[in-house]
């Protein structure tokens, strides 16, 4: 089987990123340093898999539209086995605001932009256990 290991982006601040990674999804740092050519990297997850979070040092290039740009990053998703709801209240506790909350077969999502701009999809099959009971 293969699987994705890793999405590695860039933030205007690792260290805050990492942080709030880490309290709202309860993540770990993993490893963090220099990065190969600039810069630095953060990488923050599970065991199993992580977000490489870089940042060049430099000055930022414009930021593309999302969803209008080939090659650029829409969002990216998690997914959680425990109440949706809990983690989307220590989303709120890090200063986002969650958006589009949509029932789907087989359960609940909802989005937020963090303070870079970059979309997450909380998701959880939350509520194809409810339905079967």
């Amino acid at each position: 089987m293969i699987r994705l290991e890793h999405a590695n982006i860039t933030v205007s601040n690792p260290q805050a990123t990492a942080a709030w990674l880490c309290d709202v999804f309860g993540w770990q740092i993993r490893w963090q340093g220099a990065s190969r050519e600039a810069g630095k990297t953060i990488h923050v997850g599970t065991q199993e898999s992580y977000v490489a979070l870089f940042n060049f040092g430099g000055a930022n290039m414009p930021r593309p539209a999302r969803y209008r740009t080939q090659g650029m990053l829409n969002h990216l998703a998690v997914f959680t086995e425990e109440d949706i709801g809990a983690v989307e209240a220590r989303v709120i506790a890090a200063g986002f605001e969650p958006i589009n909350h949509h029932d789907y077969a087989p359960g609940r999502r909802f989005y937020f932009l963090d303070d870079d701009g970059i979309e997450w999809e909380v998701a959880s099959h939350q509520g194809l256990a409810m339905a079967a009971e």
